[in-house]
């Protein structure tokens, strides 16, 4: 009897649920055996050094780069979200891929503590790394993406930044725009422990064509923030409001059938998504025909997805964002 190759690959998290389950301090898996899938898994290495190389190290490790006998392709992408830079990063792999993959997936997150997060591909496990699950199949993969949040404050702009680090934000220390936010609507922000607001109140960047959502991660020395995805002067913010999350919002991406899929049954599903809204919705998540997928879920303090993947999408933004819930859906 012939042994099948086993591709794994993961990433520390914040809190996990399955179908019917959900806890913290624990880990959840999936297995997926398929006669109409296949995977393949690889490890980029030196995010923060060049995203180029750790991208071409991943495409290297994909076989339906040379094959042309599955018409669906798509990768789990599992990042150390303390290396940075992972919009460079994706946009890398999907020029190293050709364009021809949707991208899904999360950042590590090692209990929410933000100090050392891990990815593992195989036995090894790494940091200042991506990890990518390939998944080549003859039938469509659904990938949705969903996020609630609207805009809740006039225009901030981002008048010095050093790399993470956001240092102002129109010309006054940039803590300064969260606690005067925090005034205007009533909330409390405590530059000791500022995570609590900070996942109410994410900073959304106007790119032109839409927003990308940003946590901040820790208010610094001199009241300086440091927020995950590369800050630059000149870039419009705004402080987005997550009602629409709380009441339910965060949840559509999971209530309808991405494109793609339709027309096609789903054996399972994962899910990413931010730890304090999987607590309110995990337990929600269903398909449209009522079956609850099997969920793995893998925290979304990020969530990624190939820029022409998201604009099939709902409208949703492109590119690399903190907050926002993706499923994806994998065929029967």
């Amino acid at each position: 009897m012939r042994r099948a190759r086993l591709a794994c690959s993961s990433a520390s998290s914040a809190g996990e649920f399955v179908s019917g389950d959900r806890g913290e301090g624990s880990a959840s898996a999936v297995a997926i055996r398929s006669d109409v899938m296949r995977f393949a898994a690889g490890v980029g290495r030196n995010l923060r050094q060049d995203r180029r190389a750790a991208a071409a190290e991943i495409a290297g490790s994909f076989p339906g780069l040379t094959t042309h006998q599955y018409p669906y392709r798509a990768a789990l992408v599992l990042a150390d979200a303390l290396a940075g830079y992972t919009d460079d990063f994706i946009e890398q792999l999907s020029v190293a891929t050709l364009g021809n993959y949707r991208f899904f997936g999360g950042g590590a997150r090692d209990d929410a503590q933000f100090a050392k997060t891990h990815v593992f591909c195989g036995t090894s496990v790494f940091t200042d790394a991506a990890v990518a699950l390939e998944i080549l199949s003859t039938k469509p993969i659904g990938v949705g993406v969903s996020h609630g949040w609207e805009s809740a404050s006039e225009p901030l702009r981002v008048t010095e930044a050093d790399g993470s680090t956001v240092v102002s934000l129109n010309a006054a220390p940039a803590a300064e725009a969260f606690e005067e936010h925090a005034e205007k609507t009533g909330q409390r922000f405590d530059r000791n422990d500022p995570i609590p607001f900070f996942l109410h109140n994410v900073l959304g960047i106007d790119t032109g064509s839409g927003f990308k959502l940003r946590v901040p991660l820790a208010a610094r020395e001199r009241r300086h923030l440091l927020r995950l995805g590369r800050s630059r002067r000149g870039d419009r913010a705004h402080h987005e409001d997550d009602r629409k999350v709380r009441s339910g919002g965060a949840g559509s991406c999971c209530s309808f059938r991405p494109r793609r899929h339709a027309g096609h049954g789903a054996r399972g599903g994962a899910l990413f998504r931010l730890r304090r809204h999987a607590a309110a919705h995990g337990r929600r998540v269903r398909h449209r025909d009522g079956r609850a997928p099997a969920c793995s879920r893998q925290s979304a303090l990020r969530r990624m997805q190939h820029v022409r993947a998201d604009r099939t999408v709902g409208g949703q933004f492109s590119g690399f964002h903190n907050c926002t819930a993706t499923v994806a859906l994998l065929p029967d």
